[in-house]
């Protein structure tokens, strides 16, 4: 999937990312990792067998439009960081691990592979950041009943750096091999799952005082004509 990310200095970062991972379970907190599992539990969703795991999905379900298409309305969205490797320079920018709930119940790995991940349309190099990780945060957004509401918050400290889940991944590698994007995990979502049509993502920068942002409106597709 052919991507392009602009960058604070006003040039572009093209991207082929033909190799995506989500990263599940990645936080550092087992505690905060319990509440996530029992969000899912809550919705049928076995636990994990082990944490952090890796599920592999088709590059081509990347997309950065603003408009996206999905079976039902049983999916929702999630943010995560989405570390990239393009010309052998990683960079970080915002995506959705979009997910079919009802699927989720019968297969974690399927539900990923349902729906597509919007992703942001602009990237920081990842050294730029990567000193200052932890103060990172991310958050987004859902329109519920007419209202923006805050669906999650929280600092990237509670997650696992991308430097660990790349190391993991890649059984010690300091790089995703090129071509290959990450999300990094999430946090839990404030009142607990549930869909929504429209979908605001942020990855902010309190020391810089700079955000990466992208929204994006979920149209549902009945499961029959």
């Amino acid at each position: 999937m052919k991507l392009s990310f602009s960058l604070p200095d006003n040039g572009v970062v093209h991207a082929d990312i033909r190799s995506l991972v989500i990263a599940g379970w990645a936080g550092r907190d087992m505690a905060a990792i319990e509440h996530h599992i029992e969000e899912l539990e809550a919705l049928g969703i076995s636990r994990p067998s082990a944490v952090p795991l890796f599920y592999r999905v088709s590059a081509n379900q990347l997309s950065q439009s603003g408009d996206v298409q999905v079976l039902g309305g049983e999916s929702s969205g999630e943010v995560e960081t989405f570390v990239f490797n393009a010309g052998g320079e990683l960079y970080v920018s915002i995506a959705s691990d979009h997910t079919d709930r009802k699927l989720e119940a019968h297969s974690v790995a399927f539900s990923k592979q349902a729906c597509v991940k919007p992703v942001g349309t602009a990237a920081w190099k990842l050294s730029d950041v990567a000193a200052y990780w932890d103060e990172l945060v991310i958050r987004s957004w859902i329109e519920e009943n007419g209202a923006t509401v805050l669906y999650q918050e929280g600092p990237l400290s509670s997650l696992r750096t991308p430097s660990d889940l790349i190391a993991r991944f890649t059984e010690g590698q300091a790089i995703l091999p090129e071509g290959c994007g990450m999300t990094c995990g999430t946090v839990g979502a404030i009142g607990g799952i549930r869909p929504a049509a429209s979908f605001t993502m942020e990855l902010f920068d309190p020391r810089r005082q700079r955000a990466l942002r992208h929204r994006y409106v979920a149209e549902s597709l009945a499961e029959v004509a």
